[in-house]
């Protein structure tokens, strides 16, 4: 089956560069009209005019360059930043110094905001820091060293505001690689899980077979039998305690953390009717007992409780013996489909499953309870010693829709 690869993004920041881009437009027009509703006051009109309409080109202009931190390079930033503090500057030239000392606002007025904002958002708290500074000393050019109130409210205001914002940005990174990472290794766990599934389900039985049929044949199938067993016992190790896949990839991106996983995309456009999976194990020893209605599932979900299924089976042919006689019971309940697997074998002796998982051994472990743990449902194994053993499998038929969906997009 092909394999496809998985790209989760993620960016708890990308929505402040678009808060970005609205509020550089806004303060934008929010400052022309400043302008002209005390034109008739300005002593030189005409050189905030030239700056007003070099600033509207610059910052519609620019637009695409706030939109996410991989267009937001330093040289951006510097030459917004100095559009910013020219506009402080230029105040002292289109006003005059009466209006200047009563307070009249700067030309690029909270504009300048968007600016220091743009380093908060791109390099964090200490960027915000140098930015804002470089505000605090332009207007206090720009008041002659005699800053009014209202310019040290402005100037504080823009100072804390853009660090704060900074550090929210740089723990929000940080919050993001750390949760890529906590992706990646669950991602990395249930690949590990699906490979030893697997391996249980063929490898392993085929090695436990040879180790059996070996030591009954005697002479060199004996030894064969005996490398067999060897590898058998070296597989589970491996299995049960290092058998991790390739790492996913895990990334801090400009625009996000990315996280890389590689799914294997169902074949199927629609549901699974499970009797048609499960009627192959029905034989001479084994009974199956179904509904005469369809049993549906998603594809992959009926496909793991068939395998489930398989794997209890082998579990009774292996550890009951080959003549034992086995009852498969299928329910199909309105919020869930119930598959019971019984045998009338001796039972299992208590604590011999915690046992059996310790020595590698993870028939029921992996191949059946990691199965439906996956599929978001849950085995219960009943056994009383005599009176044989039995599987109840409960797949949540939501859960496994919404799982089939998931894969098929």
């Amino acid at each position: 089956m092909a394999r496809r690869e998985r790209v989760m993004r993620m960016s708890v920041e990308q929505p402040l560069w678009r808060a970005l881009t609205g509020y550089r437009v806004l303060t934008m027009v929010y400052a022309v009209g400043l302008f002209g509703s005390a034109y008739d006051e300005v002593a030189r009109p005409w050189v905030a005019i030239a700056y007003f309409a070099v600033l509207a080109v610059w910052t519609l202009a620019t637009l695409p360059r706030v939109a996410n931190a991989a267009s937001c390079t330093k040289r951006f930033l510097a030459a917004d930043l100095t559009m910013a503090l020219t506009g402080i500057l230029l105040t002292r030239i289109a006003e005059s110094p009466e209006r200047i000392e009563a307070g009249a606002p700067t030309l690029p007025s909270i504009w300048t905001a968007g600016a220091v904002l743009a380093f908060a958002i791109k390099g964090g708290w200490r960027w915000a820091a140098f930015a804002s500074t470089l505000v605090a000393a332009a207007n206090l050019i720009h008041r002659s060293g005699v800053p009014t109130r209202d310019t040290v409210h402005m100037v504080l205001l823009v100072w804390i505001a853009s660090i704060a914002i900074g550090y929210v940005v740089e723990v929000a990174r940080a919050s993001e690689r750390t949760l890529a990472r906590a992706l990646e290794i669950e991602a990395a766990t249930r690949e590990r899980e699906r490979l030893a599934r697997d391996i249980h389900d063929g490898v392993l039985q085929v090695l436990a077979m040879v180790q059996r049929r070996g030591a009954v044949i005697g002479g060199e199938a004996a030894e064969l039998g005996r490398l067999a067993g060897e590898q058998e016992v070296a597989l589970r190790t491996l299995v049960s305690g290092g058998l991790v896949p390739v790492s996913r990839v895990s990334e801090d991106a400009a625009d996000g953390a990315l996280v890389r996983a590689v799914d294997e995309p169902d074949d199927s456009d629609g549901p699974v009717d499970l009797r048609v999976l499960l009627a192959p194990y029905a034989g001479a020893r084994v009974s199956l007992a179904e509904p005469g209605a369809p049993v549906t599932l998603a594809p992959a979900a009926a496909r793991e409780l068939a395998a489930a299924v398989g794997a209890a089976l082998d579990n009774v042919r292996r550890h009951v013996g080959e003549q034992a006689r086995a009852w498969i019971l299928v329910e199909d309940e309105p919020g869930e489909v119930i598959v019971t697997v019984r045998d009338d074998g001796p039972g299992i002796p208590e604590g011999r499953l915690a046992q059996a998982e310790g020595e590698g051994r993870l028939g029921v472990a992996l191949s059946i309870r990691g199965r439906l743990r996956e599929l978001g449902g849950s085995a219960e194994l009943i056994s009383v010693p005599g009176q044989g053993t039995e599987v109840e499998l409960k797949v949540p038929k939501a859960t496994s829709a919404s799982r089939g969906k998931a894969e098929q997009r």
